[in-house]
C-alpha cells in the first residue's frame, strides 16, 4: 500500500508540476477575448457616439437647447448713472463705424466738456464673462443706423441713414435673389426640415475645410476649401479685426458668436436664418469708391457701381411678365446681384482690375444655377445676353451733397468737434442728439435774412438810405444772426444761421474786425480793474489811503485812492457808477507811442473832437478817442501797479542789489512768460503754431525778415523772399519790395547780427515768444519743462538789454514797447477768462478799437455773462447725446448743469448793463429801442454795442501820407440783449473788393434786427423758453 501510495503519489507529482506550466496557454486565450471585448466596446461607442453626432448635425436637437438656455442669461439692462459692468467692442469694421468701438474714447472727451451720463446698460455677469473671453456680445443688430439731431422741441432736424437703401425684411427680397444666394454660399440655410439647425456650421462644408486644412499641413495635393457660412461671415466683416479671419482661433470665435447670437431668440432658428440672409444682403462689404467712401450692400452696390436703382432691380426680378423687354431687364439685373454677390470674396479686384474674371465667374453660376434648376432657361438665356455696364466717375461722379441748412451745419459741426470725427463719419454714427436750435425760428430767420437781398423788400424793412444800403447794393451784403437764451445750465443757442448757402459759419469760424464793439470789452476789464482796487483799498481808513504810494503813471489806482477818500461811501455799486461817469478828452490831437511807434487815432465824427465826454457817454455814442486813452491806463496800471510789475527794474538804477533782483526777476517772469506763449502753441502742429506766432504781428519788411533769419538761419535767399512777401500780402507798405531790397534785408538780420533782445525788439515781439517759436520748430515734440532747461540762458538774456543802451532816449523807447508787449499779455488773459476766442491780443492801443480781430458768437457770449450778473456759462449747442439706442453699449449723455463760473462781480455786470442800456435808449442803437415788447405792450429791456469795421490795405509815403487804399472787407455789428433772457449779435458783412464801394455804419444791423421784431417776439416772451422743451436739469454724474 506504501508503495503503490509512494507510487501513486510520485505519479501525481508530474501532473503537478506540469500544471504549473499549463496556465500560460489559457491566459492567452482569456486576454485575446478580452481585446477583441475592449474593441467591440469602443467600436460600439463611436457607433453610438457616431449616430448621436450624426442625428445631432442633422437635428441640432442638443445644442439648440443648451445654446438658448445659455444664451438667454447673456443679458443687458439699461441703468441710471454711468456702469461699471460694460465691456465696449473691439476695433471690428461696423462696430468701429457705429461708433460702439469708440465709446471709451467718446465719452472722456464729452466728460471734459462739461456732460455727464445719465444712463448706461449693465451687463448680467454671465455676459461679462462671456466677452471676457473675447466672444462678440450677441444681440439683433441694427439694419440701419445714423446720426439723427433733433431741435429743442424734439422736431427732426436731420436724419441720415445708413445704408440708405435696403431690405427691411426677408419677405422683401426677390425669391431668386434668396435662391442664387443659397445655391452659392449655404445651399441648406432655409432648410424647413430642420428648424433647430445651427445657421453658424454647416458640417459637410466644415469637414471638407478641416480636410483642406490637414492636407494642407501634410502638403497633399488638393484645392483649399472654406468653411465660412452666412452666419460666420457677418460675425466676420462686422466684428474681427479689420473684417478678416486671420487664424483658426478667429474662425473658432466667430463660429461660436454666430452660434449663440442665433440661438438668444430661442431653440427655433428659423427666423434667425431668414434674417441672416436679409442682413447679410444689406451690408456684405463691396470695397470702396473714391469721393463716396465705404460700399456696403445690394443697394449700395447696385447704385455705386452699376448706377442701377436697387427698387427698380427689385420690381424687375419680382416681375411675372415674360415679354422680352421684361425678361432683357429681368436678366440684367439679375446678372448684376449675381456679379455682386460673387465679387464679395475679393470686391476690389473683381469691381476694378478683374471686371472680365467676374464676368466669366458670373456666366458660369449662371449656368450653374440653370442646370440645378435654381432659375428656368429663359431667365438664365437673359441674364448671359445681358452686360453690366460700369458707372464712369468722371461723368457719373457720386457726390455727396454738402449740407447748406445752417442749423444742421452748426450741429453737425459741433458733434463733429466734440467727438473729434469727420463728418462723413459721424453721420455713420449710431447717435441721437438734441440740439438747443428752435427749428421753427431757426428757418424764419434764415428766410428773413435771405430776403434782405431784395431791394424791394429791403426798402419795406428801412435799409436803403444814407448810411445804410441802395437798391443795388443789397444783393453784396451777407448777414449773420444768433439768438441765445439763458438758461438755469447754460446759454443756450437757439438760432444761429447766416444769408449764405456756404457751409463756413460766420459767427463761430471767422476772425473779423469788429470795430467798436471792442470797447465793450474794454470798458468790461475797467471796471473790473476798479473792482479789483476797490477789494484792496475800499476797507482802509483815510490816514492809510493817504500813505499809500501809487506810481505817477497809475491814474486807475489814484483815482480809487481819490474817490475812496472823498466819499464816505465805499459802496461798489456806487464807485462803479462814478468810475463810469469819469471824463476822458475825446481830442484826435495827440499822437500816442504804441505798437511800437507813435500812432495817431480818429473819431468817427469830427463834431466828437472838442468834446470831454464821460465813459458812460463815450460807450453810448461810440467816441473812440476817450476809449484809446482809456485803454492806455489799463495798460499802465498792469505795468505799473499790476503783480509782478517789470516797471519795478526801472526805479533805481544804483541799487547794488539790482543784478541780483534783475536775474531772480528774469527767471521768474521769463518762466511765467513762457508758459502763456506755450499755452497758445501746446495742442497745434508746426504749420499752425507759426500761423499763430505770426498771426500776432503787424508785418512789415523789416519785422518779417527778422522773424525768418531768426526762425530759419539756414533757409536760402530764394526761400527767405518767398516767405516775406508771401506774409506781407495785404500789409501796409512805405516802399516797393524789390529783389535788391530783400538781399539787404537777408544780409541786415542774418545769424550774428543782432542778440535775441534785439531781433525780438526789431520784429516787435516778445523775445522769448520769438524764442519759443523757433525751439518748438526743432524740437515739435518738447515739454514744458524741457522748455524751461533749455531756455535759463534765454531768459536771463531778455532783460539785460534794458540796461546796456547809452543813451536814455533809446533805451525808454524799448522799454516802453517791451513793458506794453508784456501788460497786453495780462489784458489778453483777462479777456480770455470772460470768452476772447483767439490766442493773442496786438500789443497796441489800436485793440480799444477792434484792431485783434473778434467773432461774433465771442461778443454773444460776453454780453451773455454780463446779463447773467457776471457768472460765465457755457454756450450749449448739443443738450444730449443718445448712443447706441437698444444695444449692449446703450449711453445717455446730458450737459452739466453744475458748471457756471463767476468772472466778474455782480456789480460789475450791473453797471455794464446799465451803460449798455443807454447804447439802445438814446445812443448809436436807438432805432430798435422799444422795438420788442410783452404780449400786453410793455416793452422788453433792451441793451447792447454798435461796431463798424473798415478794413483796408493801406500804401503810406513819408510823412504819413496815404498813397493808395483798398479795401479787405467792411463789417457792422450789433452785439445786444432783449429782456432777462435773451441775447446774441447780428452782423452785416461784405468781403472782398466790392467793400470798397460800402459806406453803411453798425445802423445797419440795427436796422436789420429791428425788422425782425414781429418774427422774434413771439418766441422771446418771458416764461416761453423760446418756445422750447423746458432743459432737464439732473445732477447724476
Amino acid at each position: 500500500m506504501g508503495a503503490l501510495w509512494q507510487t501513486d503519489s510520485s505519479k501525481a507529482v508530474v501532473p503537478t508540476e506540469r500544471v504549473d506550466e499549463a496556465p500560460i496557454p489559457p491566459k492567452k486565450r482569456r486576454n485575446r477575448h478580452g481585446w477583441k471585448a475592449f474593441w467591440l466596446l469602443l467600436l460600439i461607442i463611436a457607433v453610438v457616439v457616431g449616430l448621436a453626432a450624426n442625428k445631432e448635425m442633422r437635428t441640432s436637437r442638443f445644442q439648440s437647447r443648451e445654446l438658448s438656455q445659455y444664451a438667454a442669461s447673456l443679458k443687458y439692462q439699461l441703468e441710471p448713472g454711468p456702469s461699471e459692468a460694460i465691456r465696449y467692442p473691439g476695433n471690428g469694421p461696423f462696430d468701429l463705424r457705429l461708433g460702439y468701438s469708440s465709446l471709451d474714447e467718446f465719452l472722456p472727451r464729452l466728460l471734459k466738456r462739461d456732460y455727464v451720463i445719465t444712463e448706461q446698460t449693465r451687463f448680467s455677469p454671465a455676459l461679462l464673462s462671456y466677452t471676457d473671453k473675447g466672444l462678440f456680445v450677441p444681440y439683433s443688430e441694427k439694419i440701419q443706423a445714423g446720426l439723427s439731431i433733433t431741435d429743442c422741441r424734439a422736431a427732426p432736424l436731420y436724419q441720415y441713414k445708413y445704408p440708405q437703401q435696403l431690405y427691411s425684411s426677408f419677405a422683401a427680397i426677390p425669391p431668386v435673389v434668396v435662391s442664387s444666394l443659397l445655391f452659392i454660399e449655404n445651399r441648406f440655410l432655409l432648410d424647413p426640415k430642420q428648424p433647430l439647425a445651427n445657421p453658424a456650421v454647416d458640417w459637410p462644408r466644415f469637414g471638407m475645410a478641416a480636410w483642406s486644412q490637414v492636407a494642407k499641413l501634410l502638403h497633399l495635393p488638393g484645392q483649399s476649401a472654406g468653411g465660412s457660412t452666412l452666419a460666420t461671415q457677418l460675425e466676420k466683416y462686422r466684428h474681427s479685426p479689420d473684417g478678416l479671419t486671420v487664424s483658426g482661433a478667429e474662425k473658432i470665435r466667430q463660429m461660436i458668436s454666430a452660434s449663440v447670437r442665433a440661438y438668444q431668440p430661442g431653440p427655433e432658428t428659423l427666423g434667425a436664418r431668414q434674417n441672416i440672409i436679409r442682413d447679410y444682403l444689406n451690408s456684405v462689404p463691396l470695397s470702396a469708391v473714391p469721393g463716396h467712401g465705404e460700399v456696403h450692400g445690394m443697394a449700395e452696390g447696385l447704385r455705386v457701381w452699376y448706377g442701377s436703382d436697387f427698387n427698380k432691380a427689385n420690381e424687375q426680378l419680382n416681375s411675372p411678365a415674360t415679354d422680352p423687354k421684361t425678361m432683357a431687364d429681368k436678366g440684367l439685373a439679375l446678372r448684376e446681384m449675381l456679379s455682386l454677390m460673387i465679387a464679395q470674396r475679393r470686391p476690389s479686384h473683381y469691381l476694378t482690375k478683374g471686371r472680365e474674371e467676374l464676368a466669366d465667374l458670373t456666366d458660369s453660376h449662371l449656368r450653374l444655377l440653370k442646370q440645378n434648376g435654381v432659375i428656368d432657361s429663359a431667365l438664365a438665356d437673359a441674364a448671359l445676353a445681358s452686360k453690366v455696364t460700369y458707372r464712369d466717375w468722371q461723368t457719373q461722379p457720386t457726390i455727396q451733397p454738402i449740407e447748406t441748412n445752417k442749423g444742421i451745419s452748426v450741429a453737425r459741426s459741433r458733434l463733429a468737434t466734440m467727438l473729434n470725427r469727420p463728418l462723413y463719419d459721424l453721420d455713420r454714427l449710431d447717435l441721437s442728439a438734441t440740439s438747443t436750435l428752435q427749428g421753427e425760428l431757426q428757418t424764419q430767420a434764415t428766410e428773413y435774412l435771405k430776403k434782405l437781398a431784395d431791394p424791394a423788400f429791403a426798402g419795406q424793412i428801412g435799409l436803403i438810405g444814407e448810411r445804410l444800403l441802395t437798391p443795388t447794393s443789397t444783393t453784396q451784403v451777407r448777414y449773420s444772426f444768433t439768438l441765445f437764451e439763458l438758461t438755469p445750465d447754460g446759454s443756450r443757442v437757439r438760432v444761429q444761421t447766416d444769408s449764405t448757402d456756404q457751409p463756413f459759419d460766420i459767427n463761430e469760424g471767422s476772425k473779423l474786425e469788429l470795430g467798436s464793439t471792442a470797447k465793450m470789452r474794454v470798458l468790461t476789464t475797467y471796471l473790473q480793474i476798479i473792482s479789483e482796487l476797490h477789494d484792496k483799498y475800499g476797507a482802509m481808513t483815510v490816514p492809510e489811503l493817504k500813505k499809500v504810494e501809487v506810481p505817477d503813471q497809475d491814474r486807475l489806482s489814484q483815482w480809487v485812492i481819490d474817490y475812496l477818500i472823498q466819499n464816505k461811501d465805499h459802496d461798489l455799486s456806487k464807485m462803479l457808477g462814478a468810475a463810469l461817469d469819469r471824463k476822458y478828452s475825446a481830442s484826435p490831437g495827440e499822437a500816442f507811442f504804441t505798437g511800437g511807434g507813435l500812432h495817431v487815432f480818429h473819431n468817427f465824427r469830427n463834431e466828437d473832437n472838442g468834446r470831454m465826454p464821460s465813459l458812460r457817454d463815450a460807450l453810448r455814442e461810440s467816441i473812440n478817442l476817450p476809449f484809446i486813452r482809456l485803454m492806455r491806463d489799463v495798460v499802465r496800471y498792469v505795468t505799473y501797479s499790476g503783480p509782478n510789475s517789470s516797471a519795478e527794474l526801472l526805479k533805481d538804477d544804483r541799487d547794488p542789489r539790482r543784478q541780483e533782483y534783475l536775474a531772480s526777476f528774469a527767471d521768474r517772469e521769463g518762466t511765467s512768460f513762457l508758459l502763456k506763449f506755450w499755452k497758445k502753441y501746446k495742442n497745434k502742429d508746426t504749420p499752425a503754431r507759426l500761423d499763430t506766432f505770426l498771426d500776432s504781428m503787424r508785418p512789415t519788411p523789416i519785422r518779417m525778415a527778422a522773424v525768418h533769419r531768426y526762425l530759419l538761419p539756414n533757409a536760402s535767399q530764394e526761400d527767405f523772399n518767398s516767405f516775406v512777401r508771401s506774409h506781407l500780402k495785404g500789409a501796409k507798405l512805405t516802399e516797393k519790395l524789390t529783389d535788391d531790397r530783400l538781399i539787404r534785408l537777408y544780409d541786415a538780420y542774418g545769424p550774428g547780427s543782432y542778440d535775441l533782445p534785439d531781433q525780438g525788439f526789431i520784429a516787435k515781439v516778445h523775445p522769448l515768444d520769438l524764442w519759443l517759436m523757433g525751439y518748438l520748430l526743432n524740437h515739435p515734440d518738447a515739454t514744458f519743462s524741457e522748455i524751461v532747461k533749455a531756455s535759463q540762458f534765454e531768459r536771463q538774456e531778455v532783460y539785460s538789454w534794458l540796461f546796456k543802451s547809452k543813451h536814455k532816449g533809446a533805451r525808454d523807447s524799448r522799454i516802453r514797447t517791451m513793458l506794453e508787449i508784456e501788460a497786453f499779455l495780462e489784458i489778453h488773459q483777462r479777456w480770455q477768462k470772460v470768452g476772447y476766442p483767439f490766442d493773442h491780443l496786438v500789443p497796441s492801443l489800436a485793440t480799444a478799437i477792434g484792431s485783434s480781430g473778434d467773432r461774433p458768437a465771442a461778443l454773444a457770449e460776453l454780453i451773455g455773462t454780463i446779463l447773467n450778473d457776471g457768472v460765465r456759462m457755457p454756450s450749449l449747442r448739443i443738450d444730449s447725446l443718445h448712443f447706441a439706442a437698444g444695444t449692449p453699449y446703450e449711453t445717455r449723455l446730458t450737459n452739466d448743469p453744475h458748471v457756471g463760473k463767476r468772472v466778474m462781480p455782480s456789480e460789475v455786470a450791473t453797471a455794464m448793463r446799465e451803460a449798455l442800456s443807454q447804447v439802445v435808449d438814446s445812443g448809436t442803437a436807438k432805432r430798435v429801442s422799444g422795438s420788442f415788447k410783452t404780449a400786453d405792450g410793455t416793452p422788453l429791456v433792451m441793451g447792447g454795442k454798435t461796431g463798424t469795421g473798415d478794413n483796408r490795405i493801406e500804401a503810406i509815403g513819408s510823412g504819413g501820407r496815404i498813397l493808395s487804399s483798398k479795401s479787405i472787407n467792411r463789417t457792422a455789428t450789433f452785439v445786444f440783449y432783449i429782456g432777462n433772457n435773451h441775447f446774441g449779435t447780428l452782423t452785416a458783412f461784405v468781403p472782398g473788393r466790392s467793400a470798397e464801394n460800402f459806406k453803411f455804419t453798425s445802423a445797419l444791423p440795427v436796422q436789420v434786427l429791428k425788422g425782425m421784431a414781429p418774427i422774434l417776439s413771439p418766441y422771446l416772451q418771458p416764461g416761453t423758453h423760446t418756445m422750447c422743451q423746458a432743459p432737464q436739469v439732473t445732477a447724476a454724474r
